[in-house]
């Protein structure tokens, strides 16, 4: 594990507020809260981010996730707990998050049409994209996940 390289907030307040508040845009836009942290999970398992793996994992069960859809997570294909909206976009969040190898399919652009308005498309992708900007900042300067001791018995 590498030590942090920066704070991005004490480095650039101005930038990571800006990027906060189209966050907060994103949360009330009218997408799920679960569908949300499911996506942010996901894209962060992709990109292998800990910080917001830890994060996010926490989000999702204050927002009443259970456990094993979080476990599951990682192989929601040959999961019957996802239901297909969710399936559309977990799909549509791995096309762009690998989207220099994938190019965002067709297929996942029609299955995803399904599910989806055009207004909630487009807040869907912003949320991919944020929560890949969220990783690559994480990552990059390597930010720290909080350690929580295990409580004595």
């Amino acid at each position: 594990m590498s030590e942090e390289r920066l704070r991005a907030y004490d480095a650039a307040p101005a930038t990571i507020d800006a990027v906060r508040k189209l966050e907060a845009h994103i949360q009330q836009s009218g997408l799920e809260k679960s569908l949300i942290e499911l996506v942010k999970m996901r894209a962060s398992q992709i990109n292998g981010c800990a910080f917001c793996l830890d994060m996010h994992s926490r989000d999702a069960r204050r927002h009443g996730e259970t456990e094993q859809r979080l476990y599951l997570l990682n192989g929601w294909r040959e999961s019957p707990l996802y239901s297909d909206r969710e399936r559309a976009a977990l799909a549509w969040t791995e096309a762009v998050t690998l989207i220099a190898q994938t190019h965002a399919p067709d297929a996942e652009y029609e299955a995803l049409r399904k599910h989806f308005s055009d207004a909630e498309v487009v807040n869907l992708t912003t949320l991919i994209g944020m929560i890949n900007l969220w990783n690559r900042l994480a990552i990059s300067f390597r930010t720290p996940h909080p350690v929580v001791k295990a409580k004595a018995a």
